[in-house]
């Protein structure tokens, strides 16, 4: 994909999740984008994330599920508000709550596509169900209430 991704946009003093921070050298640095009216992140996991031999451990499952979809959070706000990513103040957003449905086991070594579609967008809220495929199989099923970041988690210099 040539687009930039929603976690790029994101300022670097809220570029450190473990999930999706692209300035966590040891995190995921997951990259979520728009697919139509779904956003879409691709990630293959490493042999560290094994739960038993050849399959992925569900944590990190878990974490793809969150990580795309408070991104996703983000992307449908800045549409809700009719403004670009690149605009000020940034938006950014945490969990609220966050469930997996492990539905099938997860190949490990395979890239994993995770879809999501926002359910519901408001100035402070934001519902993303999501689903994580291996071969074109769903293996997981997510949903997450994503609420705008408060001003006394923002790391201050």
């Amino acid at each position: 994909m040539t687009q930039i991704a929603f976690q790029d946009y994101y300022p670097d003093e809220l570029s450190h999740c473990y999930g999706c921070g692209r300035l966590n050298e040891h995190g995921l640095q997951i990259k979520s984008h728009w697919d139509g009216e779904e956003t879409v992140a691709v990630y293959t996991p490493r042999p560290e994330h094994t739960a038993i031999p050849g399959y992925v451990y569900g944590g990190l499952i878990a974490s793809l599920i969150d990580c795309h979809s408070t991104g996703t959070a983000a992307a449908a706000s800045y549409r809700f508000e009719g403004r670009g990513m690149e605009t000020e103040p940034p938006l950014r957003f945490v969990t609220a709550a966050l469930q997996v449905d492990y539905l099938h086991p997860t190949p490990i070594g395979v890239p994993l596509e995770v879809r999501g579609k926002v359910e519901e967008v408001t100035a402070r809220k934001v519902v993303v169900t999501s689903t994580l495929s291996a071969e074109g199989e769903v293996c997981a099923r997510g949903r997450v209430v994503a609420v705008r970041m408060p001003e006394s988690l923002i790391a201050k210099d």
